[in-house]
């Protein structure tokens, strides 16, 4: 089976972000930027799918910092083929912009399946999966939580709200957004990247970000910013108990 994995990095949430000058995108230069969960949901979800069946693996990721160490630590891990996207990706763009970028690229890999994750935490203007589907013309199935490989379909897992789970059988080409692999992302050792990084190569590809429409149009960036704040009871028990049930009986509630 051949399989594409398109992924994104996204701001690290640990660190802290910045807000640039004209107060509408972050400011990058200290940017630190990581592969998004669900993506690596994806690329271990591919790779078991390998393992099992065989196959062929390819990730892609945009041209942006960090690009290269995860390329590299999914070759690691058993991806096939690594391909880096050039283009204008640091001056900021959302997933519609992305999804154009992405028809040729993943059309000439001739997909069986392709695997994104159901979403990631910067996406503004819907999620990745949905609008590439669109753009190739292939069904979509977000929200997996497993899959197996049969002849010519596979059989996903998909959750619904209150714990609810439908077996899909879907029929290949499609597109799946990736919410769980079958097992948590493996952990590869330094070493390995860096032996990956010896032995594989990252193709470069150069796409066309022009096209913006379809994205959302932000007015402001702004940390959160305090209103009222908290009122801190003093005092014993007793005292607190009573300064309790006057504040609940000035509030109506009895």
């Amino acid at each position: 089976m051949n399989i594409v994995v398109p992924v994104k990095l996204v701001p690290d949430l640990v660190e802290e972000l910045t807000i640039d000058a004209s107060g509408t995108r972050l400011d990058t230069a200290w940017l630190r930027r990581i592969l998004s969960e669900f993506d690596d949901h994806a690329i271990e979800q591919a790779i078991l799918l390998k393992e099992r069946g065989g196959g062929m693996v390819t990730v892609i990721a945009p041209d942006v910092e960090g690009a290269d160490d995860v390329l590299y630590a999914a070759a690691a891990k058993g991806a096939d083929r690594l391909i880096k996207l050039s283009g204008e990706f640091e001056a900021g763009g959302g997933n519609h912009a992305l999804a154009r970028a992405l028809i040729e690229v993943v059309k000439a890999a001739s997909p069986d399946l392709v695997l994104t994750g159901v979403q990631a935490h910067d996406d503004l203007d819907g999620a990745l999966g949905p609008l590439l589907a669109e753009h190739l013309g292939l069904p979509y199935v977000g929200y997996v939580a497993r899959v197996s490989a049969e002849d010519g379909h596979v059989v996903v897992h998909k959750e619904y709200p209150g714990g609810l789970i439908a077996e899909l059988d879907v029929q290949l080409p499609a597109v799946l957004g990736i919410q769980a692999a079958d097992q948590p992302p493996r952990y590869v050792a330094f070493g390995k990247i860096r032996q990956a990084m010896k032995t594989a190569t990252v193709e470069e590809q150069a796409v066309d970000l022009s096209d913006r429409s379809g994205e959302a149009t932000i007015s402001r960036l702004f940390q959160p910013e305090s209103a009222e704040r908290a009122q801190m009871l003093e005092g014993d028990v007793g005292a607190v108990a009573e300064r309790l049930v006057t504040l609940f009986a000035e509030l109506g509630l009895r």
